[in-house]
């Protein structure tokens, strides 16, 4: 074979090897598009609908979060072979937008109790002081729902030129997700 053929053939295998090389790619791309679609399809962020009255929602034993660190009391969770509760929120993010360096802001959520058992919420917390939160009850009777007030108070503390996300812990006997959270975001203005 003279230099001539062997370049040829350096040449085909060349370009055999690119067009593999981007069908790899082509094909890596759309798995990832595909599993980013499921994600967002799929998201812990997307709001839930609840249908529910006003005597639905329980006031009874109110928690006031505030930032606070260490371990809480334990949770009280039911045996397993009992009725289960199981936690709902109606949006598990919100964001503000932008927002005044001294503004405080607020949003109202919704915890729901689609199980069959009480649903008891043991601890709740905020992630930084800037952050408080009101929540109506808390033990939630199955079907039933309470209201959670969080307010971000962006003057707490210097914020000003960022966005700040903070969020809302609430432990809980739910066995699946012991472990509710809310966030919230703001952008806040410099003046």
């Amino acid at each position: 074979m003279n230099r001539k053929d062997r370049r040829q053939q350096a040449q085909q295998t060349a370009r055999r090897k690119n067009i593999i090389a981007v069908t790899i790619l082509i094909v890596a791309l759309l798995v990832m598009a595909g599993s980013l679609f499921a994600y967002f399809k799929e998201s812990p962020e997307t709001a839930v609908a609840f249908d529910y009255n006003p005597e639905d929602i329980v006031y009874d034993r109110p928690i006031y979060a505030i930032h606070e660190m260490g371990d809480g009391p334990p949770i009280p969770f039911l045996p397993k072979d009992q009725a289960q509760p199981a936690i709902a929120v109606s949006e598990k993010s919100y964001d503000f937008g932008s927002i005044g360096p001294t503004d405080v802001a607020e949003r109202t959520f919704v915890i729901f109790n689609t199980g069959d058992a009480p649903l008891t919420i043991s601890r709740a917390y905020t992630t930084c002081g800037c952050t408080t939160a009101n929540i109506s009850a808390s033990v939630i009777p199955p079907g039933k729902v309470a209201e959670v007030t969080i307010i971000f108070d962006a003057g707490f503390h210097d914020t000003a030129g960022q966005t700040v996300r903070r969020g809302l812990m609430i432990e809980n006997n739910d066995p699946r997700q012991s472990q509710a959270e809310i966030w919230v975001e703001a952008a806040v203005r410099n003046s």
